[in-house]
Formats: structure tokens, C-alpha cells, sequence
């Protein structure tokens, strides 16, 4: 057998097999391309400018600053699970008369290691 033929039957196959590789690749890329079309059809419209949200008639809502009275900790000889803590969601905080906010002392800063005299 010639050394040449062998070269040029295996050089053939690498080249047969390279073009399958690109065809499955191609239909993997277009059948692909068919499933996104058809999930974005299967999608509710997208809202047209009569459904888009308006401004209240009485203009935009701001946000309300005020102050919350803490909620001291339950003591208790068991350990409290979160959904047990006052303040959850399942107990309402009140309001607090003190108008102003809480400020840190001069060189206290509130926080470790931000610069403060230490």
C-alpha cells in the first residue's frame, strides 16, 4: 500500500468529518433560533402607550421621613427565631415624637475604623 493514498484517505475523512461537525453546529445554531421565536410568540404583547402607567392627579408621591420607636429585644431563656422578634412584619412599629435625627458626637464616628480618633 502506498504511504501517499493512506495520507490523502485520512486527510479525506478529517475533511468529511470537519463538514458534518459545521452542519450539525448549523442546524444546532438554527434550531435554536426557531425555539427563541417561537417562546417570544408565545409572550404577551408588550403594553401599548394608553396602558403605560400614569402620574397620580395629584402629582408624583414623595417619601415620608419620620422617626420609629425601637423595639427592645424579648428577654427569654430560649433562643428567638426571626419570625418571633417584635418588628417581623407581624407586629407594627409606632411612631416617635423626636423630630430631629439621631447625630454622633464630635470625633464618634459610629463606625469601626472610619477615621476617627481611636
Amino acid at each position: 500500500m502506498n504511504i501517499a493514498s493512506t495520507d490523502i484517505a485520512a486527510s479525506g475523512a478529517l475533511g468529511i468529518g470537519l463538514a458534518v461537525v459545521g452542519l450539525v453546529l448549523v442546524v444546532l445554531l438554527i434550531g435554536a433560533f426557531a425555539l427563541g421565536v417561537r417562546s417570544k410568540r408565545r409572550e404577551p404583547p408588550r403594553p401599548r402607550p394608553e396602558e403605560q402607567p400614569r402620574l397620580p392627579a395629584d402629582g408624583p408621591v414623595h417619601e415620608i421621613r419620620e422617626n420609629r420607636e425601637p423595639d427592645e429585644v424579648p428577654r427569654s431563656d430560649q433562643r428567638l427565631t426571626p419570625h418571633e422578634m417584635p418588628g417581623s412584619g407581624n407586629v407594627s412599629s409606632r411612631g416617635s415624637d423626636v423630630e430631629g435625627r439621631p447625630r454622633w458626637g464630635e470625633g464618634h464616628s459610629g463606625s469601626f475604623g472610619s477615621g476617627g480618633s481611636g
